[in-house]
């Protein structure tokens, strides 16, 4: 089929809330995006969901996940959702907050359709402390088959651990790997103080992880995305920052039109061309009627952006900061 790059489009893609964005290219031949928890319009939305044929014009699905699961049946917390499809199933994979247990808790819901609904599996796949069990990431690693799965913040390091043939569960017996340290507090200007987000990509034989950092939210905002590669989906991973011996070589950082980027995920279009989707704070229209005040009422739209691989890094081809001008749109 044919490409064409000649659309235009202007930065944001989605202009409502639309948190820690995932998108995915189904067999239906739609991208669907998937968000975190929000309110729309009065009712609160636990996963939302659209759909594009270009990643530029989206309709909005609504509610992906109907029903909360039974063990955070009172949360108002249901984060960050990664969504994968393998066999015709497709994977849900996000954070949510337990009913009676300390802190959030990494979890899977299942669906037969990249529409949804999903239904959780009906326990958390593992729980813990504050929000170290936040923003899980599916990843079938083709060198080794190995199903993987990446998370952490909490101002804990990322961690990535193999799951069990069923994808519902880790594998008996694996181990959980850290892969990156937060350098921790003492320097604000320094973007990996706490470090989230994770997104993992193959290219040229390099695996890539993409993740975030700092404060995502608030009037204090103060976030970024980061970028580190190995030769191995378990690491050890050496970041942009090592490898340039400067503590505050970002992937991306905000500037006087969007502010706070990050959280993102790496899409191919139909040229194979990546593109960064990602959220970011428009500083004309900061906040929104929230659920809560978790978030400090950021309203986080989503963005997009073109990648290119230069000397084995990732960069964007806009430079180091959001767009706001119109650019090429991806091939379609």
């Amino acid at each position: 089929m044919a490409t064409s790059t000649s659309t235009t489009y202007t930065n944001p893609i989605w202009n409502d809330d639309f948190p820690d964005p995932t998108i995915i290219r189904a067999e239906d031949g739609f991208y669907y995006a998937y968000g975190t928890q929000t309110k729309r319009e009065g009712i609160i939305i636990n996963l939302q969901i659209a759909r594009s044929t270009d990643l530029l014009h989206w309709d909005y699905l609504g509610e992906g996940l109907p029903e909360k699961p039974i063990w955070a049946s009172k949360t108002q917390k249901i984060w960050a959702p990664h969504v994968s499809e393998h066999g015709g199933r497709y994977y849900l994979y996000y954070s949510a907050k337990h009913n009676t247990k300390r802190g959030l808790c990494l979890a899977v819901a299942v669906a037969d359709s990249p529409a949804g609904p999903f239904t959780d599996i009906g326990e958390p796949l593992q729980c813990g402390p504050g929000f170290v069990n936040i923003d899980p990431m599916a990843f079938d690693d083709p060198a080794t088959g190995k199903k993987l799965l990446y998370w952490g913040s909490g101002f804990g390091p990322l961690m990535v651990r193999e799951l069990a043939d069923d994808r519902v569960s880790f594998r008996p017996g694996s181990k959980t790997r850290k892969l990156i340290h937060p350098a921790g507090a003492g320097d604000p200007k320094r973007y990996d103080q706490l470090v989230e987000g994770s997104w993992v990509v193959l290219r040229d034989d390099w695996y890539y992880l993409f993740y975030s950092g700092n404060n995502c939210c608030g009037d204090d905002a103060h976030y970024g995305v980061l970028v580190a590669r190995s030769r191995s989906a378990t690491g050890p991973f050496e970041t942009l920052a090592e490898a340039t011996d400067d503590p505050y070589r970002m992937l991306l950082e905000s500037n006087d039109h969007w502010l706070a980027p990050g959280h993102n995920c790496v899409i191919r279009d139909a040229a194979g061309q990546d593109w960064l989707a990602y959220h970011a704070i428009d500083p004309q229209q900061p906040k929104f009627d929230a659920i809560d005040a978790e978030q400090g009422y950021s309203r986080r739209v989503m963005l997009l952006d073109q990648l290119e691989y230069v000397d084995g890094w990732p960069r964007l081809v806009t430079g180091g900061t959001p767009s706001f001008k119109p650019q090429p749109g991806p091939a379609v």
